[in-house]
């Protein structure tokens, strides 16, 4: 079966600059297809773009029912993340469409980048940085500057919500700088040695980082009354949904310096509009990346590189064999 009346196959990647190392087909690989780059594409301009195609690629470009009715030949979505929060799983299923993600390419990436952000907020790394430069220690009296509170992360308790492979990852590296670490206890499920009720783990904990899927459910998990839980010397770690913190609520406890500090890679829109309450100038203790986590070469070169499989992967069950 083709996907096409074409003697290519056409496959699309509709947001293609979010992966700035590009896909790495092999000249005998693009011979066999037709494929088209877009760094951007606007919802207006999905259906058009998807019109031919029979496979689709796309990292956060939302594909639904309507967009999958304007591409008859579309029988592969490939999503260039981990997550597939942004296709309509039953109209795929519907069209007879297969999905497909990577949910394993940034695992060690993103926990590695949740570890450095611990260590900058304990350690102060951003603030004692600046008063290296802007005066403070030279005019000091002393070989040194003392400034904020510098805490270890040797022996201090990490809480991690949300205990899936980057979860998990992001334990290790903690237990190996000699953290101690417990999980928040999952629903449905009996709970293991390790694992704490959420509630009990915000209390106790010296830092929390978050690795949870964006559903429902965790949809503003971190309110203010769960942000008042936690101990006042303590810091959050967010690289995973955005929108499982309450932003106006993180900005309103740092201010009122009921948390030490806050880590965050992601924000509930993206990229945020100038009027987010965390992109105010007067927030204290946030350190906030554009949602980069993810993004290191190693990681970047395991995306493409498994995207191009699940494309190839896909030609093949749509080229009928040779008789």
């Amino acid at each position: 079966m083709t996907c096409s009346d074409s003697s290519l196959h056409q496959v699309v990647f509709l947001d293609a600059g979010t992966l700035p190392s590009g896909l790495p087909f092999a000249p005998a690989q693009r011979a066999l297809i037709d494929y088209r780059a877009h760094d951007t594409t606007a919802p207006s301009e999905v259906a058009e773009r998807v019109a031919d195609a029979c496979i689709v690629i796309v990292n956060k470009v939302k594909l639904g029912e309507a967009e999958m009715a304007a591409a008859p030949s579309l029988r592969r979505i490939c999503v260039s993340a981990a997550g597939t929060d942004n296709i309509d799983l039953q109209a795929a299923a519907a069209r007879q469409i297969s999905v497909f993600n990577v949910p394993d390419y940034g695992s060690e990436a993103v926990a590695e980048h949740a570890i450095a952000t611990l260590f900058a907020l304990r350690r102060q790394l951003l603030s004692y940085a600046a008063a290296a430069r802007d005066g403070r220690w030279s005019q000091s009296p002393a070989f040194c500057w003392h400034g904020p509170e510098i805490r270890n992360l040797s022996g201090s308790l990490l809480g991690v919500v949300g205990r899936g492979r980057i979860g998990q990852a992001t334990a290790r590296m903690a237990q190996a700088l000699g953290m101690r670490v417990v999980f928040a206890q999952r629903d449905g499920r009996v709970p293991a040695a390790d694992e704490w009720p959420l509630e009990a783990l915000l209390a106790q904990a010296d830092a929390v980082s978050l690795h949870l899927p964006l559903t429902p459910q965790t949809r503003g998990l971190m309110n203010a009354e769960r942000l008042a839980r936690m101990k006042p010397d303590a810091v959050l770690i967010n690289t995973g949904r955005g929108a499982v913190v309450d932003a106006q609520a993180l900005a309103d406890a740092l201010r009122g310096g009921r948390l030490a500090g806050a880590a965050i890679d992601v924000l509930d829109v993206e990229p945020p509009p100038p009027g987010h309450p965390l992109l105010a100038t007067d927030v204290p203790g946030l350190l906030l990346t554009p949602h980069v986590a993810w993004a290191s070469r190693e990681a970047q070169a395991r995306l493409a590189s498994r995207l191009v499989d699940l494309v190839v992967d896909g030609l093949a069950a749509l080229t009928p064999p040779t008789p």
